[in-house]
């Protein structure tokens, strides 16, 4: 039951990021914005979306997974209806960019994180997988359904329809997800004995976690790490998650089309992710970001050039959906060969901030261009040549460990 309330508030936390991809066309023909402005919003909101995610572990530990996300629920709550009223660019920002932004990054894949270290003992790579997957693949899956009411109802219904969704969530949080196995009588999933209470310690695991990050720092194996996952970042959500239904309607194709490609490649993404888990298990992860980041950038600049007809759109869905987080599995492997079992998980959440960084700058990168050039072409082009540079980052790193 647990591991069913995270996952729905991983998804709706997903749906409430994807809508500013939906917002850009309608908010452009309603206001009369540039897509640069309303782009600036998504970044802001991704941009927070990741920053927030290691401070948000500790708010788990100290005020408890429950309050946090009722508290995250009710902000991602009023953000989206709020801006129901709003008439100037400043309103889009605030709301859809920093509120937004605080609470659904207290809803992200460290959410899931916590759970499962929370309450279970075993299986919980399953269940890790299962949550990470509802985080990104929802996304790709909720992109339809806001397509299709942006279309039928307009902007406004589908910042209702995110309001809706979050509010909704907030007492199934409150009811059926109690703060940990003891609470209420049981043990972690596969457990034979209750683990060691730890007292939280908010002040000291603050200090903790920026130690952490300081001795990362200093070696090459995190820099390397970062800046693969920034053109991650770069290259997945901040671009494709936010301009390619803004793309296809450039060249001609309903939002409603554009978005069931994005659902498309999210089913794919499922397989993909699956398959790369497997694979890390037996093969040098390094190589296979090298394979993984070459075939994204071939990818973009594949999509950029070709005739958006269904054909070129059908092989981009396959090979970009299969590859959309299959990073996931090899870059947290090497994030644990290289700092260890106790730090790198810290170090992780750290590299996934980066991961946002490199989103939020390509949600406003392809926006600024598309306004000044009148097309994405140069944009998708750059963020296809950064994933080729990423490949070859992932093949230099070494996999001797950076401390211990």
């Amino acid at each position: 039951m647990v591991a069913g309330v995270a996952f729905l508030a991983l998804l709706v936390s997903a749906g409430q990021r994807s809508a500013p991809g939906v917002l850009i066309l309608p908010l452009e023909e309603g206001f009369g914005w540039s897509r640069d402005t309303i782009s600036l919003s998504a970044a802001i909101g991704i941009f927070l979306y990741g920053l927030v995610g290691p401070f948000a572990a500790t708010l788990m530990v100290s005020l408890g997974i429950r309050r946090v996300m009722i508290g995250a629920l009710s902000l991602m709550t009023l953000a989206p209806a709020l801006s129901y009223f709003m008439s100037e660019p400043w309103q889009l920002i605030v709301t859809w960019g920093v509120c937004s932004g605080l609470g659904s990054g207290c809803i992200a894949i460290v959410l899931g994180a916590t759970v499962v270290n929370r309450w279970f003992a075993t299986n919980r790579g399953l269940m890790m997988g299962l949550l990470t997957a509802s985080a990104a693949t929802g996304t790709l899956l909720f992109l339809p359904a806001l397509a299709a009411i942006a279309q039928a109802f307009g902007w406004q219904a589908v910042v209702l329809t995110a309001a809706g969704a979050c509010a909704l969530m907030i007492p199934v949080v409150w009811w059926l997800l109690p703060e940990s196995p003891a609470s209420v009588g049981l043990l972690p999933y596969g457990a034979v004995q209750a683990p060691e209470a730890v007292a939280p310690r908010p002040g000291n695991m603050i200090a903790a976690t920026f130690a952490t990050l300081g001795r990362a720092a200093k070696t090459r194996a995190f820099w390397y790490l970062f800046a693969t996952f920034f053109i991650c970042g770069f290259t997945t959500n901040g671009l494709v998650g936010t301009h390619l239904i803004a793309l296809c309607g450039d060249n001609g194709i309903p939002e409603v089309q554009a978005a069931g490609l994005l659902a498309a490649m999210g089913l794919f993404d499922l397989a993909g992710t699956t398959l790369s888990g497997w694979l890390t298990d037996r093969f040098d992860p390094r190589k296979l970001l090298f394979v993984y980041y070459g075939i994204r950038g071939l990818s973009l600049i594949f999509l950029i050039h070709s005739d958006f007809d269904l054909l070129s759109l059908g092989l981009f869905s396959v090979f970009y959906g299969l590859d959309w987080i299959a990073t996931v599995p090899p870059t947290l492997r090497l994030t644990t060969d290289h700092f260890g079992d106790r730090d790198a998980p810290v170090i992780f959440g750290w590299i996934a901030a980066g991961h946002q960084i490199g989103a939020a700058s390509a949600a406003f990168f392809a926006g600024y261009m598309r306004t000044v050039q009148g097309d994405y072409m140069q944009a998708f082009v750059i963020a296809g040549a950064t994933g080729l540079v990423a490949a070859l980052l992932s093949i230099m790193l070494a996999r001797r460990p950076a401390f211990a």
